[in-house]
Parts: structure tokens; C-alpha cells; sequence
């Protein structure tokens, strides 16, 4: 039951991106294009996901416990640390350039266009190269070679 529920709510979140047209890089590049052809669209797109989630999280976590886990799941770090903004800015950075997110380019991969492929493809090399840093960085810091 748990992989169906999984399965719809991606679905819904799939279908909602394509019909916004988040999945269309020439829109998302146009948001950002303030001084030439922009398109505000995003902005409202954005803002009602905000709106939808602010109130869903409200309403969710009221509940005693999710229906399908033991506890919720819910970050409790509120620190800003160079890995937040480092990660912040190569995610901002690669949606300015390639007018994807992973979220708007994996419904897009439905479509097989080599933009979107390329685009996974070097989203998922991000994610291995992330997580060999914080492995390398692990280390060292477990074996006392970097400053504390």
C-alpha cells in the first residue's frame, strides 16, 4: 500500500508540473530573464506550492503519527552552514543554467529530449560527487587532518 500511495502522490506532483509548464526549461529560463522576455508564471506557481504546503504541514502534523512510518520525518537542524549555502547556491546556479530542477526535469524525461537527459544524468553524478565529499571530508575530520 505504502509504494501505491508513493507512486500516486508522484503522479499528482508529475502531472501538476508538466500542466504549470515547470517542466518546459524556455519558461523557467524566462523567469529568469527579468529584463527581457520574463515570464512571472513560475512566481505564482511557487507561490501557491507554498500556500499548499504551508497548510498541508499545519494539518499533517496534527495527526499522532504518519499513516504509513512510526514518527514523522522532520529536518530539526536550523543551523546555516557553508554545506547549506554551498548546496543552495550549485542547486540555483544549475536551474538558472539549464532551466530544469529535478523536480520539473524528471516528468520531462517522459519526453526523451537529450537536454533533460543530460540534465539527470549530471544531477545524479552532483549527488555521487556529493556524497564522496562528505565522505572524504568525514574522514579527515575523523582522523584529526582538519582544523576544528
Amino acid at each position: 500500500m505504502r509504494l501505491i500511495v508513493t507512486y500516486l502522490i508522484g503522479l499528482v506532483f508529475g502531472v501538476g508540473i508538466s500542466l504549470s509548464g515547470m517542466a518546459n526549461p524556455a519558461k523557467v529560463l524566462n523567469f529568469f530573464d527579468v529584463f527581457g522576455t520574463w515570464d512571472p508564471s513560475l512566481a505564482f506557481v511557487m507561490g501557491g506550492a507554498v500556500v499548499v504546503a504551508f497548510l498541508g504541514y499545519r494539518w499533517v502534523l496534527k495527526q499522532p503519527a504518519p499513516m504509513f512510518d512510526p514518527h514523522f520525518q522532520v529536518p530539526t537542524s536550523r543551523t546555516i552552514d557553508a554545506r547549506l549555502i554551498g548546496g543552495s547556491a550549485v542547486f540555483g546556479i544549475g536551474w538558472g543554467i539549464a532551466g530544469f530542477c529535478p523536480g520539473g526535469a524528471l516528468p520531462a524525461l517522459g519526453t526523451g529530449n537529450l537536454d533533460v537527459l543530460i540534465f539527470t544524468a549530471a544531477l545524479v553524478a552532483g549527488i555521487f560527487a556529493a556524497r564522496l565529499l562528505m565522505r572524504i571530508t568525514a574522514n579527515l575530520t575523523d582522523n584529526g587532518l582538519t582544523r576544528a
